[in-house]
């Protein structure tokens, strides 16, 4: 019986963890309710490949394994609904405060390209649609809105941040700028997301990471869930990256791996994702997170794309707890890591971390 069956077969025999969660690798574009794509698709008058939800998330919800190229294709399938108009991007924001909350989330990190959500350069030109007039700058402040909504509503809170992409260098000093613009209202970090094998960040990305780092801003880079460890290398030494989204393959090299243990580097781990895009190998029983568990390296659950991948947090955790031995004080500490690793300030970052100890039953002094 292959690892997604297992899976979907006891899902009611083990008791997820329930209490506070923190999340820091999510995708807004990869976290829209099917219902909004279809209500927009409508409106706006863009075919997509279905018209019913069952239809839509059989054309781009994914349960089986697919290829990393195959999976960022599927964005093309139904992003053209949303991009490029400002009620959606706003509420796509303001639902996805509403969905986390309702998973147990306080506190979490939203990713996206304010390109991409604009309907910029070159994705008129894939998606046959002609450009608008939303700009990159104008789509951070309407995800900004929907979040501060959605806060209000939700009671928790939600910050974005920014991503470069790999194969578009030319956007990133637009990207760290709007970083540094919003960096007061709702924006934490920079990111660099996109297929691995474009290698060339010494351009623009350098260039964006350089002055993001100047600035303060805090960086997180997409590096060893597919590519190799020296991926990984060049995110932590060039691109002076705290986080890194996925890394797995970083257990490959030995010294980089422990060199990374003692830098307390963040690993943003997302199982489920990693089963569907091929990143690591299909038994759960043998995925680096569990090297990760018995290191005691700082790493975090999340769920990447959950609207493309059919899933929620509890899915992710319910993998970990079945497959890798997880007990509630590995969920307690890597909660209490990510939330020690969030981009937010420091102030903040400490009002967070006691709501977890709080929640938890802990003493904030308590050593895992």
């Amino acid at each position: 019986m292959n690892s997604f069956n297992m899976a979907h077969n006891s899902t009611n025999r083990i008791q997820t963890f329930n209490k506070a969660r923190v999340e820091l690798h999510l995708h807004l574009d990869g976290a829209i309710k099917p219902e909004t794509i279809l209500y927009f698709s409508k409106k706006r008058g863009i075919s997509l490949p279905a018209n019913t939800v069952e239809g839509l998330m059989c054309c781009i919800g994914y349960d089986e394994p697919l290829n990393l190229t195959q999976f960022l294709n599927i964005f093309n399938y139904y992003m053209p609904a949303i991009a490029g108009d400002r009620e959606a991007v706003k509420r796509i924001a303001y639902e996805l405060v509403q969905m986390k909350a309702k998973e147990g989330v306080i506190y979490f990190e939203a990713r996206y390209s304010p390109h991409y959500l604009a309907n910029s350069n070159v994705i008129p030109i894939a998606w046959n649609q002609k450009p608008g007039d939303l700009t990159p700058d104008e789509v951070v402040h309407l995800v900004n809105q929907g979040f501060k909504e959605g806060e209000k509503d939700f009671k928790i809170k939600a910050r974005s941040i920014l991503c470069c992409m790999r194969h578009m260098p030319e956007w990133s000093a637009e990207v760290v700028r709007l970083c540094k613009k919003y960096r007061n209202e709702g924006v934490v970090g920079i990111d660099l997301a996109g297929d691995e094998s474009y290698c060339d960040v010494y351009s623009g990305h350098g260039k964006a990471y350089e002055e993001a780092f100047k600035s303060g801003i805090h960086r997180t880079v997409h590096a060893g869930e597919v590519g190799p460890p020296s991926v990984v290398k060049e995110a932590v030494d060039v691109l002076k990256a705290e986080r890194i989204g996925h890394g797995y393959h970083t257990i490959e090299d030995l010294c980089l791996y422990k060199r990374l243990l003692k830098l307390n580097i963040h690993f943003e781990t997302c199982p489920w994702s990693s089963y569907l895009t091929g990143a690591c190998d299909p038994d759960f029983t043998r995925h680096p997170i569990i090297r990760f568990r018995e290191d005691k390296a700082n790493y975090s659950l999340n769920t990447d794309d959950p609207l493309i991948f059919k899933s929620t947090l509890d899915k992710d955790y319910h993998i970990v707890s079945k497959y890798m031995g997880f007990t509630e004080e590995e969920f307690m500490r890597l909660n209490i890591n990510a939330a020690s690793s969030c981009f937010l300030p420091d102030k903040e970052k400490e009002e967070l971390l006691s709501m977890l100890y709080e929640a938890y039953g802990m003493v904030q002094s308590t050593v895992f």
